[in-house]
């Protein structure tokens, strides 16, 4: 099955990451030969803030800025000063689509939640603010997240690498946000990421590798194989959303067209801002 000219959108792609130091321009190339139109790199921190907009800027993508919740203690007491500044001094550029990455870990051990919060709450209100949708992250926090969104009303985004319930999911829809699907959903094991992947209303999703993390099937490799160097192949990169994808129309009884045209509107939709950058 072909996949030229499909309008394939990766909505969450880590493309400023040291795993893409010594190839960068031949992942975005292989993502172009993929058919990939657009690609959504969010930040993680100020420190990065300026990376992701210069290689958005270079390869004609998107990107978000906002502080990553792994990343809170590590930014100072001026992070959400520094996100201000840098949304206030880019409010004009056309390829500013997201505040992002920001949400809530309360799986990681050893992370202040009450200061997760706190800067989730500050991040919420700057995105309102400025008009901008969100791309969150959450784990073991979707209840306490939901209930800051409630709180905020932010305008929507993408819950990105979706692992809750479909209650959970619904909720999300209900306050207008998109759902993210990726490599977790190539695994046969991952039944209830596949049910909701197959079940959920075909405007909730979206499609995103979060590269160079959440491999697909193909690309795993246990701690085991890790260990002993199998590492080659294991790293993750936007050329691999076609074949993502294909899982999500096997579970839908979707063509590969439909999925595409399906997923592309529920990107453009969720970051309104995309719809200029792509073909």
């Amino acid at each position: 099955m072909g996949y030229a000219a499909l309008p394939w959108v990766d909505t969450h792609c880590h493309l400023d990451a040291d795993e893409f130091e010594a190839d960068r321009d031949a992942v975005v190339q292989r993502a172009r030969d993929a058919s990939i139109q657009q690609i959504v790199i969010p930040a993680v921190a100020p420190a990065n803030f300026e990376t992701v907009r210069a290689l958005a800027q270079f390869h004609g993508l998107g990107y978000a800025l906002g502080i990553h919740p792994m990343y809170v203690q590590g930014a100072g007491a001026q992070a959400l000063q520094s996100l201000q500044d840098a949304l206030r001094q880019h409010r004009g550029d056309p390829r500013l689509v997201a505040v992002g990455e920001i949400g809530l870990d309360f799986f990681v051990p050893g992370l202040d939640r009450a200061l997760q919060e706190d800067v989730l709450a500050g991040q919420l209100a700057l995105a309102r603010e400025h008009g901008l949708p969100v791309l969150l992250h959450s784990r073991r926090a979707v209840d306490r997240l939901l209930m800051h969104l409630r709180r905020a009303g932010v305008n929507g985004g993408i819950a990105h690498a979706f692992n809750g319930s479909a209650q959970q999911a619904r909720a999300f829809l209900d306050l207008g946000f998109r759902l993210g699907f990726g490599g977790a959903m190539t695994f046969e094991r991952a039944l209830q990421i596949r049910r909701l992947a197959a079940e959920l209303p075909a405007d909730a999703l979206v499609l995103e590798t979060d590269a160079p993390d959440i491999p697909p099937q193909w690309l795993y490799r246990k701690a085991a194989e890790r260990a002993e160097g199998a590492a080659i192949g294991a790293r993750n990169e936007p050329a691999e959303l076609p074949r993502i994808a294909l899982a999500l129309a096997g579970l839908r009884g979707w063509s590969a067209e439909e999925t595409a045209a399906v997923t592309a509107a529920n990107a453009r939709a969720a970051l309104p801002r995309l719809a200029p950058l792509m073909p």
